[in-house]
């Protein structure tokens, strides 16, 4: 056998190398463990309160329908890397994205529809919308894979949605009473469109930040505004006076027929006892003429009598006698004040 010689000096540089090499080659097991442990942990994901997760296994969508798609907020186990991927989805948080796709720009001076963004209405006139949509994600896998990007189909649908709609109203209805017509409208198509485009989103409100006409005929149409909210005034208070006025009209026409016909019925039954008393009285007379008479005269006689303020029978003068009844009779009152005295004036009667 042949003896090797004396190590070179390389030889001697790599012992430690080697040496340290050797050592890892012995514990390798151990560290293949924990480096599979760690890969296998990387699978575990944490999903939020406001999220649902869905999985990519090997680039395909796990589950048949949504119920089995979707996972909610916990832990999610799943594989690592590459065999799965975890998807995020914030589905309670509300985004809000301005569309001023038919807003004005700069100042608004001219109508190229390069630089200005408007729309027309029904009745041929223009007007620029500025909006904010609200929206929130309805279907995380549409959203996540199917769809576009969400702002981009947003503003697109929002802007289709509300050319259409103003194009279906005249303008005076659009700048005063019916904008909520109008966004109801647009909201419902819009959310239609994303529908039929996939893109998993749900708009929770449309607003319209502004509505106005071409700055060079701003004052024109507030004119025509005031003019239109000054005749919807007048009509109100006309309808708020006719409201008033009619029941008390009515009150007072009802209280009249109330008091015409009761006094109709009492001057009727007032006439009827009169009639039939006159009808017994002149046939009473026809049977004794002399007493009806007589007694008629003196019923008269006392009447007039008792009209008079006060009564006084003046004895014959003393040693003489008088020829007739002298009879004053003044005016009426609860207490007679003077007598019968041939001096008084008044009226006279023998």
């Amino acid at each position: 056998m042949r003896k090797s010689g004396p190590p070179s000096e390389i030889g001697r540089l790599a012992a430690p190398v080697a040496a340290l090499l050797d050592a890892a080659w012995q514990h390798m097991h151990w560290w293949v463990a924990a480096m599979a442990v760690l890969y296998l942990l990387s699978g575990i994901t944490i999903v939020r309160s406001d999220e649902v997760a869905l999985i990519l296994r090997w680039g395909r969508l796990v589950g048949d329908r949504p119920g089995l798609q979707q996972h909610g907020p916990g832990l999610l186990f799943s594989f690592p890397r590459p065999i799965d991927r975890v998807v995020r989805v914030p589905v309670r948080h509300v985004w809000e994205v301005p569309v001023d796709t038919l807003a004005s720009m700069g100042n608004g001076m001219s109508f190229d529809p390069v630089m200005q963004g408007y729309a027309l209405t029904g009745d041929q006139n223009i007007v620029h919308v500025n909006m904010m949509a609200r929206y929130r994600v309805r279907d995380p896998a549409e959203w996540a894979f199917y769809g576009p990007r969400a702002e981009d189909v947003l503003r697109v649908e929002i802007t289709a949605a509300m050319v259409r709609s103003l194009g279906e109203m005249g303008v005076d209805r659009v700048l005063s009473d019916g904008r909520r017509e109008l966004v109801a409208t647009a909201a419902r198509r819009a959310q239609a469109g994303l529908d039929a485009a996939h893109a998993g989103l749900e708009i929770t409100s449309l607003e319209l930040t502004r509505l106005a006409p071409p700055t060079i005929l701003a004052s024109d149409f507030d004119a025509v505004q005031s003019a239109f909210i000054g005749a919807e005034t007048a009509k109100k208070e006309a309808q708020a006076f006719a409201e008033t006025a009619i029941p008390e009209a009515q009150t007072w026409a009802d209280s009249a027929v109330q008091t015409a016909r009761a006094d109709s019925a009492a001057e009727t039954s007032e006439a009827i006892g009169a009639s039939e008393a006159f009808l017994a009285l002149a046939k009473e007379y026809r049977a004794n003429p002399v007493v009806v008479r007589e007694r008629l005269y003196r019923n008269a006689v006392e009447t007039a009598i008792g009209h008079a303020g006060g009564v006084r029978w003046i004895p014959p003068p003393i040693g003489g006698s008088y020829h007739g009844l002298r009879i004053t009779i003044g005016p009426r009152s609860s207490q007679p004040k003077s007598g019968l005295d041939p001096d008084e004036g008044g009226d006279e009667g023998r």
